[in-house]
């Protein structure tokens, strides 16, 4: 387990932002966290009460004063005993009382301890937890949002409901298994097959759903892809407002995979810049390009670039190259060169700005529909936790079919598993340690 040691000791952290600012807070949780306060504060602390305090050292020099407020187990985050401390932002005097909170016998706090113990103590599941750091850590409006709404537990409803309603199934299956003398008849059979391909399409939109959210928590990736010289990089550094990338008149500039992040029409989005597709023997560029493929595969969007100058052949050459499937828009750039038109492609300029606009607000609607609405924030692990699931209960419904109930079962038993996963009900410790490791100190 991430937690160190085996008890529930008395842990201290400040909860803000290790930078100068008007109010700091410091938060302790444990079974002496009221005892602690107290002789930090020289007095007792009425539960759910703000009080005006001077906190002091063991020499009875004042560090700072502020406001303390107690909350008494289980009402606190936590659900131990908490005090906070909101006392002036100065990192030098918040580290002066939580050295002094450490010296009346507690510890220091681990990456995301508090919100770990609030999940063991079942304050939050696991989904919930994650969402606090989601919050935390949106970068806009709609993922704000969505991570609210996973916080509510928007998501853990949905994932908790499919795995009651598949334990109900699979108990149902077990029980005819163990009971010879009440068998499920062939009726029976047909109508658990209906009940999982019920779950099954649920399950398929709660997946579609946490790929949307997981898009709009870790932002969405797009790739440009093209010949050697029709402007990538140019085009990349346009984007970005930045000289992000080298642009020469070079071909096979671009050796490696460049990456930026940019924010188009509000959106967060990490430009790819590639390697120029075209056949070489140079090594370093055919290795080059060897990654631009790959990134191609992984890209949300592919930003498919042509030269203006010959726009139908550099098309025409580089559709080999884009993947079967996937969201495309195409631009033909250096349009202040060469007199183009195009109904299914943009024409732009890199070095004049002239499509720019066009291209953000295309680049904005892709977006959009690969995100959805956001009912709520995904992580990755949910997403491949639910693929197991899925496919978990796809080999459940044909065995169902084949009469093999009991070979049903235990696919039900490992999709039950996989759902628990996501909120916790099933959680090994390492994987507990790996989620809270990436919270904030305090958090």
């Amino acid at each position: 387990m991430h937690r160190p040691g085996h008890a529930f000791d008395t842990i201290v952290a400040v909860a803000t932002a290790p930078v100068p600012a008007g109010v700091g807070i410091i938060r302790l949780s444990g079974p002496d966290a009221f005892a602690i306060a107290s002789q930090l504060c020289g007095r007792a602390l009425e539960i759910r009460h703000a009080h005006y305090v001077r906190v002091r050292d063991a020499q009875a020099q004042v560090l700072d004063d502020g406001v303390a407020i107690a909350f008494k187990a289980p009402a606190s985050f936590t659900g131990e005993d908490v005090v906070e401390l909101q006392l002036h932002g100065s990192p030098v005097v918040l580290e002066a009382v939580v050295a002094c909170a450490c010296a009346l016998g507690a510890r220091r706090a681990v990456a995301g301890e508090f919100s770990e113990r609030a999940f063991l103590h079942g304050k939050l599941d696991l989904t919930q937890a994650e969402a606090i750091a989601d919050l935390i850590e949106a970068r806009d409006t709609q993922t704000a949002r969505a991570a609210r709404r996973s916080l509510e537990g928007a998501f853990s409803k949905r994932v908790d409901a499919l795995a009651d309603d598949i334990l109900r199934i699979r108990v149902q299956i077990e029980a005819s298994i163990d009971f010879v003398d009440e068998p499920i008849d062939t009726d029976g059979i047909v109508r658990i097959a209906e009940r999982l391909a019920g779950l099954e399409q649920a399950l398929a939109d709660t997946l579609h759903e946490a790929q949307q959210g997981q898009k709009l928590r870790d932002g969405l990736h797009a790739a440009l892809v093209g010949a050697p010289n029709v402007g990538k990089s140019s085009l990349l550094n346009a984007l970005a407002g930045v000289d992000r990338a080298i642009v020469t008149d070079v071909a096979g500039t671009t050796r490696d995979v460049l990456k930026e992040t940019v924010r188009v029409g509000g959106i967060e989005l990490t430009l790819i810049d590639t390697a120029g597709l075209r056949v070489t023997e140079d090594v370093i560029e055919a290795e080059g390009m060897r990654r631009a493929r790959g990134a191609l595969k992984a890209a949300d969007l592919i930003i498919a670039v042509v030269d203006a100058q010959e726009a139908q052949l550099g098309r025409a050459r580089l559709r080999d190259e884009l993947p079967p499937s996937g969201a495309v828009i195409w631009v033909i750039n250096k349009g202040d060169l060469a007199q183009v038109q195009s109904v299914d492609a943009i024409v732009v300029s890199a070095q004049t700005g002239e499509g720019l606009d066009t291209l953000r607000a295309a680049i904005v609607e892709h977006a959009q529909r690969a995100m959805g609405e956001g009912a709520f924030t995904a992580r990755t692990r949910h997403v491949e936790a639910l693929v197991r699931a899925q496919q978990d209960l796809r080999n459940a419904i044909a065995e169902c079919g084949s009469g093999h109930i009991d070979l049903c079962a235990d696919d039900l038993r490992r999709c039950h598993d996989a759902l628990g996963e996501i909120t916790g009900r099933v959680t090994p410790d390492d994987l507990l340690g790996a989620v809270f490791s990436t919270f904030c100190i305090g958090k």
